[in-house]
């Protein structure tokens, strides 16, 4: 039995897009109902290693993006990732589920086989086949920088919880 690659991801980067915009809302209304400065969550970090909660955010609509446009073989659009609001986040969230929008699914579907190119922070080259690419890689990478949003704002405080992570489904 086939997977349809574009029901695996596309409604998935979606709706866990959709749920992200809608914790950032919740945070950074929780931020001005508290009167916390809002870089106090944009710039939390889980642990002194990690990224901050901006990066986290970048990264989620990044692997949507990229992982979309690689499993279709279209180039990937190039964005700064300068945001440091909540409203520069919301927008690249916005961006990123327009790109989503303009790929039909004879544009994903039937590239199984297509060979996919990775260069993950090195020099060295990782090929993987087009459905081990979405479903070992670049679905399992936007799934942890969207966990790891909701986790640092929980973590600070804001009053999230699984259906909100969840969205709508």
């Amino acid at each position: 039995m086939t997977i349809s690659l574009y029901a695996a991801s596309v409604p998935v980067f979606k709706q866990l897009l959709g749920s992200l915009s809608a914790v950032l809302t919740i945070a950074e209304a929780h931020a001005e109902a508290k009167k916390i400065e809002p870089s106090v969550f944009l710039q939390a970090r889980l642990f002194p290693d990690m990224f901050p909660l901006v990066r986290q955010v970048q990264n989620a609509a990044e692997h949507a993006r990229g992982g979309l446009a690689r499993l279709s073989g279209v180039d990937i659009p190039k964005y700064e990732n300068k945001e440091q609001s909540f409203a520069e986040l919301q927008e690249l969230i916005r961006k990123t589920l327009a790109f989503l929008d303009e790929f039909s699914p004879a544009q994903v579907d039937g590239n199984e086989e297509r060979e996919v190119v990775l260069r993950a922070g090195t020099p060295r080259e990782k090929r993987m086949r087009g459905q081990d690419f979405l479903l070992a890689f670049a679905i399992p990478q936007f799934f942890f920088h969207v966990t790891t949003t909701y986790a640092i704002l929980r973590s600070n405080g804001v009053e999230v919880g699984k259906k909100d992570y969840m969205g709508t489904y």
